[in-house]
């Protein structure tokens, strides 16, 4: 049984997004994002918890927290970087 399941999650994109889930953005760029954090039941509180916790005063260096798969919080800084974001899969 664990084969089969394990085969299928591996094989079928839609199969593995029903048992595992996908990352969920619930802050982007200065928004919470109301819809996402109702969906996800997390609450304002948490979000700003996340960002504290990150070692993060001010939502201002905040670029985006996203709800990931196990149920951590991900948050990211903003930065004068350039090129592909790890945020792209999110936001489009």
């Amino acid at each position: 049984m664990q084969f089969a399941v394990t085969w299928t999650s591996v094989s079928i994109a839609w199969f593995r997004k029903l048992l595992t889930g996908e990352p969920k953005l619930l802050f982007y760029l200065g928004n919470n994002l109301q819809a996402a954090m109702r969906q996800c039941r997390v609450t304002q509180d948490e979000v700003l918890s996340a960002v504290r916790s990150a070692g993060v005063e001010t939502l201002d260096q905040v670029s985006a927290v996203i709800l990931e798969k196990d149920g951590k919080f991900s948050v990211v800084t903003k930065s004068q970087r350039t090129g592909a974001s790890s945020l792209d899969d999110l936001i489009s």
